[in-house]
């Protein structure tokens, strides 16, 4: 395929969700010619579909929706006359940052001295797991169901049965249940919920749906239409046990198991990534490994709070802003950041030195739930930082505040700094 024109611009966001709503307002607000690229129609992303509340605690102190959250950021950015290419699909992303776009039927290749990615992410489905039994109608992720429910006005389903207990999947079960469908249960393979327990409260304690830990579905029934599932226990190795197995009686299963960060573009530009969260390597200022290209959002690691979306890409406009006026270079890796005992992910994965903030910050999660819980940073012996945590919970990430002027010596010895919780 070949464009019809070629132009070229400084700074390129690609999506209109959370993440690039706030990282083309920051790039512009620090003077850089920024161009907003979004595929669907409107923008705000997956917000538009979740029309509950809790966004926006941290940021606002207030209990908005998606929309609302979503509608507070595309106001600010229209008043600072953005220009918005909705509609509008990147085709193709090179590695010296020249981007293949399909709009309106045109064809065009821009140009730019620094790109962010910010596409989102998107849900595993069944095909990711294996689950065997014929493939009736009835089986959808859980996100298929809000946008039904919340975007187009249609019920999947009355009598429904909810695998995974992510947030997506809590979420749906109030509201699946508040549009009078009766939700036999939900089940989740792990010995602990994978949502926020604020949605285990309120959407299932609160409405009385039972919630199965260590428990998964080995069957599926029904050859036009879903008649029923079969669930099983499984043992400490997540292998179903024989013997525990029972069925459920349903028209609708939905699917919460997980959410992989959209980057088709960042690999065919060949920027790495990282095997555990899916997301780019990138470090403070989220630039990846090929410089000028920026990753922020849930298509850098899927995150617990839409607050922090915000903030870490805003953090990421500034920086490619910086690249585009030439105060950002792509620094080397300076210090190794590595997740130790008790921790599955640490972002950034190495950091260079900030010159000028005092403080710089650090995103994780844990691998499993502990109470009167210890963080820890530390380079050998030399613990840089140690905080207390009453709770830790891998469904919700630990944020911890380092001292730049600690990184600054433990360049100097050139030892990798750890993250463990304990």
């Amino acid at each position: 395929m070949s464009a019809s024109k070629v132009i070229e611009r400084d700074l390129v966001v690609i999506g209109g969700g959370p993440a690039g709503l706030a990282a083309a307002i920051a790039a512009k607000e620090a003077g850089c010619d920024v161009v907003l690229i979004e595929r669907d129609r409107i923008l705000g992303g997956i917000l538009n579909q979740c029309i509950h509340d809790g966004f926006g605690l941290h940021r606002f102190g207030e209990a908005l929706s998606g929309p609302e959250y979503a509608g507070r950021f595309i106001a600010q950015l229209k008043g600072l006359d953005v220009p918005v290419l909705q509609n509008t699909i990147v085709l193709n992303l090179s590695s010296d940052r020249k981007l293949l776009v399909s709009r309106m039927g045109e064809l065009t290749e821009i140009h730019a001295k620094a790109i962010v990615l910010a596409m989102g992410c998107r849900e595993r489905t069944r095909g990711a797991l294996s689950i065997p039994g014929h493939r009736p109608s009835g089986v959808y992720t859980a996100g298929a169901a809000q946008n039904f429910v919340n975007m187009e006005n249609i019920m999947p389903g009355k009598r429904v049965c909810i695998l995974g207990s992510g947030d997506i999947g809590l979420i749906m079960a109030r509201r699946m249940t508040l549009e009078g469908a009766k939700v036999e249960a939900v089940f989740e393979l792990l010995p602990w919920s994978s949502g926020l327990p604020r949605n285990i409260r309120q959407c299932l304690v609160d409405y009385g749906i039972p919630l199965y830990l260590s428990t998964t579905v080995v069957n599926i029934s029904g050859m036009g239409r879903l008649e029923g599932i079969t669930v099983a226990t499984v043992d400490d190795k997540r292998q179903p046990v024989a013997g525990t197995e029972k069925f459920f009686p349903c028209d609708t299963l939905l699917l919460s198991v997980g959410l992989i960060p959209e980057n088709e573009l960042a690999r065919e530009a060949g920027v790495a990534l990282s095997p555990i969260t899916g997301g780019a390597l990138v470090d403070a200022d989220c630039m990846t490994s090929i410089p000028g290209v920026f990753s922020c959002g849930n298509a850098l690691h899927v995150h617990d709070l839409v607050d922090r979306v915000s903030e870490e890409a805003e953090r990421a406009g500034r920086a490619a802003a910086a690249f585009v006026a030439g105060k950002l270079s792509s620094g080397g890796t300076g210090v190794s950041i590595l997740p130790g005992s008790g921790v599955r992910y640490v972002m950034p994965d190495h950091m260079t030195i900030p010159e000028n903030p005092e403080e710089t910050t650090l995103a994780f999660r844990v691998t499993t739930p502990k109470r009167d819980g210890v963080v820890r940073a530390a380079a050998g012996d030399t613990i840089l930082k140690e905080e207390k945590h009453p709770r830790l919970h891998p469904a919700e990430m630990v944020w911890m505040r380092l001292s730049v002027e600690a990184l600054r010596e433990l360049k100097k010895s050139g030892k990798a700094l750890e993250v463990s919780a304990s």
